[in-house]
């Protein structure tokens, strides 16, 4: 049995949360949620409404990469909720051992604001929402990932999401 990490990536208010505990609850595999990775100074940096530059994402996204190699090691596949919004922060996550796989959850800037000013108790406001659409780079052809949009309602996402592709489907599939 090949591991396969389920990463569901995209800004916030996409559902990656959601999602991803359909998935769960679907596939029985471990699931993470970014967030719980990243370290203090950075929460604190998102409360403060300060957006978080590379030098404070690098050991998130290494952290995130340890666990899922140690999953992989393990046996295990896994779904995990992470932005991922640029390039190189997937590439950090596709070192890690077993195939990663990129669910990049996107909609409309209005739908994603409307679903963020409805959360509470979230560090993340509604006004970081702009620098995460500034900042994110959608999937790349060669990327081993999906696009969908998330209109549709999660428990279509997560079927989608869970659709047999081989490593060589394009984002956009």
């Amino acid at each position: 049995m090949t591991v396969e990490h389920l990463v569901l990536m995209g800004v916030a208010g996409s559902g990656k949360t959601t999602v991803a505990e359909i998935l769960t609850e679907r596939t029985g595999r471990p699931y993470a949620e970014a967030d719980d990775f990243h370290p203090a100074e950075n929460v604190a940096k998102m409360q403060a409404g300060t957006p978080l530059d590379d030098a404070d994402r690098a050991p998130w996204l290494a952290a995130m990469r340890d666990w899922l190699t140690a999953q992989a090691d393990a046996g295990r596949s896994t779904v995990v909720t992470c932005s991922a919004l640029r390039r190189p922060y997937r590439d950090t996550l596709r070192e890690a051992r077993g195939r990663v796989r990129f669910v990049h959850l996107d909609g409309s800037p209005d739908l994603l604001a409307e679903r963020i000013g409805a959360r509470a108790g979230h560090f993340m406001g509604a006004g970081m929402l702009a620098s995460q659409l500034e900042t994110l780079e959608p999937l790349d052809p060669d990327e081993d990932g999906i696009r969908l949009d998330v209109a549709a309602a999660p428990h279509e996402l997560a079927d989608a999401a869970l659709a047999p592709r081989d490593s060589g489907s394009s984002p956009t599939d």
